[in-house]
């Protein structure tokens, strides 16, 4: 049973995929420690649904799922429609923005005005949507932001050919919402000095107004398997392939240069969109061998290919944290990461760090390391005693209670 320190919480993330993005697995490790800590915890979310452990509820909210992966930008029939949030949200997307964080939050406020008096605080989880305006005024509210997407937004633009910039400012028409609410909720988490800055700048959140806690990694699966042999020439990445910010551009150039000269491979954690950038410069680049994209894979299985790589790589043109960053070093696999975002304060020197967006030298270092076996196991051991002396979830879990507390007393107190 729940002791009388016991908090009963409202988890909220508008989509939670679980194996890939961050939010999902932020979710699912956060609630399990949570609840492992004596909390009740119930996490609201808009599709994909999480996966969530023993003894965490999932209230499902659900959107229109317009972005579904087998059938992204559809159009509802019109027995689908419910109510004017389902309109709200399909005349978003058809005018080229992306509604699901003004439309999640909204569907959560009714949902929590219908439970007044069943959670002590709300969490959200970076959807940032008018309606927690609304769900403040019905409980204490927690802001997490991993980091601001006025960062992606920026990357992607300058990515992107002239004639798609106009689109994407639309797509990205959501960032200006999030940059007014997030002023107004206190606390807000945030997992590296570099996003705290970050936030400060793009957000106009006030520095005393944030929370530094860092991610935690789940060690039942991303551990060493010194029982299994590495596969040799291997190389892993764990990074959304079609997103220009993960920098799965410059690792597929730098692998295309080692294969001209050696047995290389290279294994990217994600599934690229068919006919998207990703597939085509496979392609250009003439890397159908020596390149597998695997998706939906369990934890156990991930951990496994982490720990039975010889490299692993975070190629990424910026980062807020990265949670894969800790996961690779947690298997003591080697790991090449750019100089980037929160990437430096992360790995610290438990890590060869590289330039971003530079294939020149990432495959450089890729050289030397599959040509030093003593070099790799240096590095490995490094990230290992690194990942066991900082980042843990039940470190995570007790810390955001401290938040919890702190925003209920100052409720109490107005």
């Amino acid at each position: 049973m729940p002791g009388a320190d016991a908090l009963r919480v409202a988890l909220l993330s508008y989509r939670s995929k679980p194996t890939c993005g961050g939010q999902g697995v932020y979710l699912r490790h956060l609630s399990r420690e949570l609840v492992a800590l004596g909390h009740h915890v119930e996490v609201f979310s808009g599709q994909p649904y999480p996966e969530l452990d023993e003894g965490v509820v999932l209230n499902k909210v659900p959107s229109l799922d317009l972005y579904r992966d087998e059938d992204p930008f559809r159009t509802p029939g019109l027995s689908e429609y419910r109510d004017w949030i389902d309109w709200l949200e399909v005349a978003t997307m058809w005018t080229a923005g992306f509604p699901e964080p003004l439309t999640f939050t909204l569907r959560a406020r009714r949902e929590l005005a219908k439970r007044v008096g069943d959670f002590d605080v709300v969490q959200d989880n970076q959807t940032l949507g008018y309606g927690l305006l609304g769900i403040q005024k019905l409980f204490p509210v927690v802001g997490t932001i991993h980091h601001p997407i006025s960062v992606d937004r920026r990357i992607e633009l300058k990515a992107a050919p002239l004639r798609k910039q106009f689109s994407m400012r639309r797509w990205y028409g959501f960032v200006r919402m999030q940059a007014r609410v997030a002023p107004r909720l206190n606390p807000i988490l945030t997992v590296s000095e570099s996003s705290l800055a970050d936030i400060h700048r793009d957000f106009n959140v006030p520095q005393a107004n944030m929370r530094l806690i860092p991610l935690g990694v789940d060690t039942r699966y991303f551990h060493p398997r010194p029982g299994l042999p590495k596969r040799p020439g291997s190389i892993v990445a764990v990074a959304s392939a079609d997103s220009p910010m993960k920098g799965v551009a410059t690792l597929l150039r730098a692998v295309a240069k080692l294969a001209t000269e050696r047995d290389v491979n290279l294994t990217v954690v994600s599934k690229p969109t068919s006919g998207g950038p990703t597939e085509k410069l496979v392609a250009e680049l003439s890397l159908h061998d020596r390149v597998r994209f695997v998706h939906g894979i369990s934890d156990d299985e991930l951990g496994e290919l982490i720990a039975t790589s010889e490299i692993s790589v975070v190629p990424s043109l910026y980062e807020g944290f990265s949670l894969p960053a800790v996961e690779h070093m947690a298997c003591g696999t080697p790991l090449v990461a750019s100089r980037t975002g929160a990437l430096p304060e992360v790995v610290g020197d438990a890590a060869v760090q590289v330039a971003p967006g530079d294939p020149e030298e990432l495959a450089a270092v890729l050289r030397r390391l599959l040509d030093s076996p003593e070099e790799r196991a240096a590095v490995g051991r490094k990230g290992y005693d690194r990942v066991m002396e900082r980042f843990t979830w039940n470190v995570v879990a007790q810390r955001t209670v401290e938040a919890y507390r702190e925003a209920i007393s100052a409720r109490r107190a107005k």
